[in-house]
């Protein structure tokens, strides 16, 4: 059985694509060449898992997405209090490329408008480092966010820097306030080649899930920045990470995040995921369109707003294996052991992917690339019980009614243990041709499976 996720972020794609409006951009002159039909989108958890839709292996300029990264790694180089030194933590409430300096301070509002990531990027090494240090430490850093080696788009480069001139100005400026030491047009250069690393949505649903999960990296595990760095990362994207439509977004969409004019745009919900999405035109703040329209469709569906408390408590899943024998339907002495998949609390997306991610793993049968697939492969039938699910959020309804619909479609006896009807059946268009059978306690179900008479000869917990 195949995860019904990318099936889902297909069709998020799909409901975004219609919108037409923006323009792509055009001060860049590789990124006003771009193709505006470009979509795609990436979700990793931060326990390692990625789904992604559409074009989602077309790389794509980093752009100022890099300033959320460039900050953790000034951080880590340069120490917090050195950083906050040099740059503010404030919404500027001016578009990106203003210079914004406090009053008093000559310090740039925050690390998310170009002076700002100017003076963050002029910290990483040290801040007497060539601009070559520093590009290559930001990217090996990146590359070992992303899980692979990452390149510079030399000719978003030359391009970038052919008409730089609003950058070097605020270069200039910035040494003018002391705010940096280097040489102007050696920091100048070094930030435009790192706006112009290339990445993915995978790649960058991965970093952003990095963040999400206290700076380590979720499919290796390894630590890449201290967690309070990615705890002072976060909380600036949250208010400062979309511009001037942070408010607007931190209102909609409830997460923190960052954009770049090539058309990306990465979110993280801490403890949660972090997702990544592309489509290359923009709107007058410098975001792309339909990558705001994907965010608000997920947020929404899969109850992603940090402050959306309507459902308390963490849904977790358990997996457990029931052996009945004796039933009327069975032979006299056979045995059979029945997996059954149970959800607590209060379920969003997060607890139906990983319900997901179990029933593949165990009703698949083994490959060479999974052999410790398919523990169930061979179950006659499959319970899931929901007598301890508080509510299932529409996203959440949604994949397990899909769930559940394939594996009817396989051949699977299925039976849904579910006394509050909290999933769904009635009118749900996945039991349009076919249900699961709905029972009130694992009694109903063991003899709808066996027949009447079939008992419990052991329940034991698999995980």
């Amino acid at each position: 059985m195949k995860s019904p996720i990318p099936d889902y972020l297909r069709q998020v794609l799909e409901k975004a694509r219609p919108e037409e409006s923006g323009n792509l951009a055009s001060y860049i002159d590789v990124l006003a060449k771009a193709d505006p039909s470009k979509m795609a989108v990436a979700l990793s958890t931060v326990d390692g898992n990625l789904y992604s839709a559409g074009d989602d292996e077309v790389e794509f300029s980093i752009q100022s997405i890099s300033k959320a990264f460039v900050y953790a790694l000034a951080i880590e180089d340069a120490g917090l209090p050195r950083v906050l030194e040099k740059v503010g933590v404030e919404p500027s409430g001016d578009a990106f490329n203003k210079l914004s300096l406090q009053p008093g301070t000559n310090r740039p509002m925050n690390p998310m408008i170009n002076a700002g990531a100017i003076a963050s990027h002029t910290m990483v090494v040290g801040e007497n480092a060539t601009a070559e240090q520093r590009v290559d430490r930001i990217l090996k850093a990146l590359s070992k966010l992303a899980g692979r080696e990452l390149q510079v788009d030399e000719e978003v480069y030359e391009a970038e820097l052919k008409d730089a001139n609003r950058n070097i100005a605020i270069c200039y400026m910035l040494k003018a306030a002391g705010i940096i030491s280097c040489d102007p047009q050696e920091a100048a250069r070094g930030y435009i080649r790192q706006c112009s690393i290339k990445t993915n949505v995978r790649d960058l649903a991965i970093m952003a899930a990095t963040l999400g999960n206290a700076g380590v990296h979720p499919i290796t595990g390894e630590e890449i920045m201290p967690h309070e760095s990615a705890r002072q990362v976060l909380s600036v994207m949250t208010t400062c990470g979309m511009y001037d439509s942070s408010g607007a977004w931190v209102s909609r969409v409830g997460m923190p995040a960052k954009s770049g004019v090539a058309g990306g745009i990465i979110g993280a919900l801490p403890g949660q995921v972090g997702i990544a999405v592309f489509s290359p035109k923009l709107d007058e703040r410098g975001n792309s369109v339909r990558g705001v329209k994907m965010f608000e469709q997920l947020s929404s569906d899969m109850g992603l707003h940090m402050m959306d408390s309507s459902q308390v408590g963490r849904a977790t899943v358990r997996t457990w294996t029931m052996t009945i024998a004796g039933g009327a339907d069975q032979p006299h002495e056979c045995e059979q052991e029945v997996p059954v998949f149970g959800l607590r609390g209060a379920v969003r997306f997060a607890g139906s992917e990983r319900l997901t991610r179990a029933i593949v793993r165990d009703l698949t049968p083994p490959t060479s690339a999974n052999p410790e697939y398919g523990r169930y492969s061979n179950a006659c039938a499959v319970i899931f019980s929901f007598k301890d699910t508080y509510s299932l959020n529409y996203v959440a309804q949604r994949i397990i009614s899909e769930d559940i619909r394939r594996l009817l479609e396989a051949g699977r006896k299925v039976v849904v243990i579910d006394p509050a009807n909290v999933l769904k059946i009635d009118g749900c268009p996945a039991f349009n041709a076919i249900s699961p059978h709905v029972v009130s306690d694992e009694a109903e179900a063991r003899h709808y499976i066996g027949g009447q008479g079939c008992r419990a000869v052991a329940i034991s917990e698999d995980r």
